[in-house]
């Protein structure tokens, strides 16, 4: 009567039950540690989506920046009046077809005033000659000033600009290229149209 029963497989009655309830309990913790991973995961990933969303907002606020600034001067219309200048100033030297032209027609006018023949030798070299070697200075000496203006502008540009960008260095070249050309023709037409140089041959 006193005997404790023992099934066939020699555990205990209560044994088996647990044993079950044990290893409900070991699911039920790895469920809850699976769980706990996965929440870990969806906030990290929810994280990096945040930060994603943040980094595109600051890129976004960026390029809304860059784009806000507004463009400074290219410094092409510096470098065309820097050309221009040098040209004029090697145009007062050379010649211009407008000066040949006006050279030409006031030595026409001379001849026309010496076609009477009361003239004196002296007036008509004056004439025919003189006038039109001052009027072939005087336009060397327009396009030397117009070189010589030029070129003072656009070196003094910057000035009345945008200090935050510098002129380029060859704008500055060609601009005291056709500061020196400039000056260079302005004397040497003074020269040409008060006869110190090449004046006309004396009459007498």
């Amino acid at each position: 009567m006193g005997t404790k029963t023992v099934d066939e497989t020699g555990a205990e009655p209560g044994t088996e039950a647990t044993e079950v309830t044990e290893a409900a309990e070991v699911a039920k913790d790895d469920r809850a540690v699976d769980m706990t991973k996965t929440d870990a995961v969806d906030e990290t990933a929810a994280e990096a989506a945040e930060d994603a969303e943040d980094g595109d907002d600051t890129d976004a606020d960026d390029t809304d920046a860059v784009a806000d600034v507004p463009a400074g001067p290219t410094g092409v219309g510096q470098g065309a009046g820097a050309v221009v200048s040098a040209a004029l100033g090697l145009v007062s030297l050379t010649g211009s077809w407008i000066g040949t032209l006006a050279g030409a027609r006031q030595s026409l006018v001379g001849q026309l005033k010496v076609s009477s023949g009361s003239a004196s030798v002296a007036e008509q070299i004056q004439a025919v000659y003189g006038d039109s070697w001052q009027t072939t200075a005087l336009w060397g000496g327009l396009f030397a000033l117009a070189a010589l203006v030029t070129g003072v502008v656009v070196l003094a540009r910057p000035a009345f600009g945008s200090p935050a960008r510098p002129q380029a260095p060859w704008i500055k070249s060609v601009s005291w290229a056709g500061i020196a050309l400039g000056v260079i023709g302005l004397l040497l037409a003074v020269l040409k149209y008060t006869d110190a140089l090449l004046g006309l041959p004396s009459a007498g």
